[in-house]
């Protein structure tokens, strides 16, 4: 399923103006750049400073340019409800078949309601039918919630990666295989 196919939804249909099939929020794809995107990205500057301090923040923001997660490599994608971002994430090249999953994130005010599930599974999507056939992501220590969220993705933590020398986690790194889709579609 692409971008498209999630935006229209499985029935054609584009739901409620400004959401998505069944009155849910459609999920587009936007340029980092593009003033939707900007509640998106003040919320995660936000969270990461309430989590990881100021510093950090900064650093992981500013890790990787606006050019990383553009076409043809890369993507930024949006739910928008009733005009608003709700929920996103992006991805970027990693090596040749990885696709890195970033900045997944959703609205406070719209957790608990399966969107981080929708964004994820649209962003492995977009990867597949750009030729990628595995993602990566890594998440923090104080992220309780994405680690629930990926493992119950099927995604897979990869142990030896994020530990320090006495063996503290210093982060969780996960990878999936991108494949068929199990129902043939």
């Amino acid at each position: 399923m692409t971008v498209g196919e999630v935006r229209r939804g499985a029935d054609g249909s584009g739901g409620d103006p400004g959401g998505g099939p069944g009155g849910g929020p459609a999920i587009r794809a936007v340029a980092v750049t593009d003033p939707a995107a900007r509640p998106m990205i003040s919320d995660l500057i936000a969270e990461y400073t309430d989590r990881y301090g100021a510093e950090a923040a900064r650093e992981e923001m500013a890790a990787h340019p606006a050019s990383d997660f553009a076409a043809p490599h890369g993507a930024f994608l949006l739910a928008v409800a009733r005009g608003a971002a709700v929920a996103g994430g992006a991805f970027r090249r990693f090596d040749p078949r990885t696709a890195e999953l970033k900045r997944i994130w959703t609205a406070a005010t719209h957790r608990r309601r399966g969107l981080g599930r929708r964004i994820v599974a649209a962003l492995e999507a977009e990867a597949a039918a750009r030729g990628y056939t595995r993602v990566f992501l890594t998440t923090g220590p104080h992220q309780p919630e994405a680690v629930a969220l990926y493992a119950g993705l099927g995604y897979r933590l990869l142990e030896t990666e994020g530990t320090d020398e006495a063996g503290r986690r210093r982060y969780y790194a996960f990878d999936k295989e991108l494949g068929p889709d199990p129902d043939g579609a």
